[in-house]
Parts: structure tokens; C-alpha cells; sequence
């Protein structure tokens, strides 16, 4: 049985960490909150006090992580994971970053003998918790293969996407049309509303036409039209996606008009004071600038 090492225990990889335990791996789990750690130990982990302490004798590190710079820090810092990563082990970064922080990192592990995969993941906090999440992977095909039945434990959509760094890009472009989509969809909504219009006669006619959408279907009424916005994905982390994105298209020489507009309506969102709710949250934006709100009825 593998030892997988875990750092970052947040919202997303506390409850992945701990699916990871349920099929029986030992888990040593490092989060810089102690409450983190607590729910990491209750749930049968052991914990360690650094990346590289996370990262000693362990077969698998998984890293899921906010941003590059916390990636590279855990992994390539003073007290980072690859001091006691031993060579032939793989890491797994989780996180969604740049591809070419996730390229660089890649290149200073394989000097000390370590691989490295990448899988971001797609779905919720409710996926997460349910390991059902959708895997998005790079890396050499053998070390995806070997680290697969880990992968396994967290997720049931699995997704090879290519090299390392692949799976990133793949993260990017899927957060930058959901985020797009969401935008264009709320101002629909509230559009409609302020015409006159109930919720309910725009859902029955947009599911007929090419309107339709998951966050018509499935997101917005779990969640703002349920006037719940209470956290599956932030609002601060999907604009840290969205901005990632337009970054690497801008850098492939892709003009990117509806998205950037997207990405001034997430800065917005941010700027009003709902960066740390759930990203649906755009569409109380629009309605706070329209004056109505747009429910379903209870």
C-alpha cells in the first residue's frame, strides 16, 4: 500500500484527503490551520508541521493549493516538500495553476529523481466530499498510471489530457467558458426579470432553445436561485482561474473579448464585497445594479 503524503486540507482537499484515507491509504496531512489538521487527525490521518515533513517517506504527495506561488513554495521552498521527497516518488499537484509554474516545478523534481503529475479537478466541494470529482490530468503516461489508483479514490470522470501541464491548460479553459457562461447567464435572468418576466417561464423556454446550460440546470438553482450563496467555489478563486486563463491565451496570441468582459465582472464581484462567497454570487451583482431579485418559488 502506497503512503501518500497531502498538503493543503482546505475545502477541497480536506474531504479528497480524507477519501483517500477511506480506501485505505495512510495519509500525513500538512495545512498551515490547525482546525484543518484536527479534522485531518479525527478522520484517521497523521499530520505533519511542514510540505517537507508532509513529504517523508511517502510514495504519492498530492498538493491542492490556491495558486502557483503557494504551489511552488510548498513544493520548491526552504522547508518545501522536495528536501524529503525520496527519487522515485510522484507528486500530484491538484491545484489549479499555470501550466508554467506546474512546468517548472516539474523540471526541478525530476532533477531529484521525483515525477510529477498534474490533475486539477473539476465539480464541487460536494463532489469533493463525495469523491465523485472530475480528474483533469498530465504527466508521463507511466507515472499517471502508477499514481491512478490514488487519483481513483477522489474522483470518477477521469481525463487524460497530455503532457504535464496539460491538464492545467485543459482547467483553464474549462473555468474560463464556465465563468463566461454564468456571467452571460445572470444577465439574462435579471434581464428578463426587470421585463416582467417570471423565472419560471424563462427556464421552460431556455430548456427548449440553445440557452440551455449547466448553470441553468444544475449550478444556479442548487445555489443563488435557491438564495443559497454559501460556499462550493469562491468567487476570489474564479476570478484567479479566469485571470489565469486569459493570461495563457494571451500568451498563444488568443483574443479573448467575451472572456475578459467576464473577467471585469468577476474583479467587480470581488471588488463589492463578495469575493468569498460562492462564485453563483454574480448574479446578486446584477441584481443589486438592476434592483430586483431573481428566485425560484418556494
Amino acid at each position: 500500500m502506497k503512503k501518500i503524503g497531502f498538503v493543503g486540507l482546505g475545502t477541497m482537499g480536506g474531504p479528497m484527503a480524507r477519501n483517500v484515507l477511506r480506501k485505505g491509504f495512510p495519509v500525513k496531512g500538512f495545512d498551515l490551520n490547525p482546525a484543518a489538521l484536527e479534522k485531518h487527525r479525527e478522520a484517521g490521518g497523521t499530520t505533519a508541521g511542514s510540505p517537507r515533513e508532509a513529504a517523508e517517506g511517502v510514495d504519492v504527495l498530492i498538493t491542492m493549493l490556491p495558486d502557483g506561488p503557494d504551489v511552488e513554495r510548498a513544493i520548491l521552498g526552504e522547508n518545501g516538500a522536495i528536501h524529503g521527497l525520496k527519487p522515485g516518488a510522484v507528486v500530484i499537484d491538484m491545484s489549479t495553476i499555470d501550466p508554467a509554474y506546474t512546468r517548472k516545478i516539474g523540471k526541478a523534481l525530476a532533477e531529484r529523481g521525483v515525477a510529477m503529475v498534474d490533475s486539477p479537478v473539476g465539480k464541487t466541494a460536494d463532489h469533493a466530499i463525495a469523491g465523485t470529482l472530475t480528474l483533469i490530468v498530465g504527466g508521463d503516461p507511466k507515472a499517471v498510471d502508477e499514481v491512478r489508483p490514488v487519483l481513483d479514490c477522489m474522483g470518477t470522470d477521469y481525463f487524460y489530457c497530455g503532457g504535464l501541464g496539460m491538464g492545467e491548460a485543459m482547467k483553464l479553459a474549462n473555468n474560463f467558458l464556465a465563468n463566461t457562461i454564468l456571467s452571460a447567464t445572470s444577465e439574462a435572468l435579471v434581464m428578463g426579470i426587470k421585463a416582467g418576466l417570471s423565472l419560471e417561464t424563462m427556464m421552460a423556454v431556455m430548456k427548449t432553445t440553445m440557452a440551455w446550460n449547466n448553470q441553468l440546470g444544475i449550478s444556479l438553482p442548487k445555489k443563488a436561485l435557491a438564495d443559497d450563496f454559501s460556499l462550493g467555489f469562491m468567487v476570489r478563486l474564479a476570478e484567479k482561474d479566469h485571470r489565469l486563463a486569459v493570461e495563457m491565451a494571451k500568451s498563444l496570441g488568443v483574443e479573448t473579448p467575451v472572456g475578459s468582459a467576464a473577467f471585469d465582472v468577476l474583479k467587480q464581484a470581488s471588488g463589492n464585497g463578495l469575493a468569498g462567497l460562492d462564485v453563483s454570487a454574480v448574479l446578486r451583482l446584477r441584481e443589486e445594479q438592476a434592483g430586483v431579485k431573481v428566485r425560484m418559488a418556494r
